[in-house]
């Protein structure tokens, strides 16, 4: 299946959540989610990039951009 870049950026913001809850409470579980949600994320990436012809390393970023500084997508 195909993702949005809409997609990939609700990944990656899952990704996230899953890291913080990893970080306020390590454990098995919750490094395995965070693993998950990671290896997920990665996963459409690649898909994503090879879809639209684009460097994966490109669509990672502006993913993560969008998660992590979306003050600069309003500006």
């Amino acid at each position: 299946m195909a993702h949005t870049f809409d997609d990939l950026v609700n990944l990656e913001r899952l990704a996230e959540e899953a890291h913080a809850a990893y970080t306020t409470n390590p454990g098995d579980d919750t490094r395995a989610a965070w693993r998950d949600a990671a290896d997920e994320f990665q996963a459409a990436v690649v898909k994503h990039a090879a879809a639209e012809g684009k460097s994966r390393y490109e669509v990672e970023m502006a993913a993560k951009k969008a998660v992590r500084h979306p003050e600069a997508e309003a500006a």
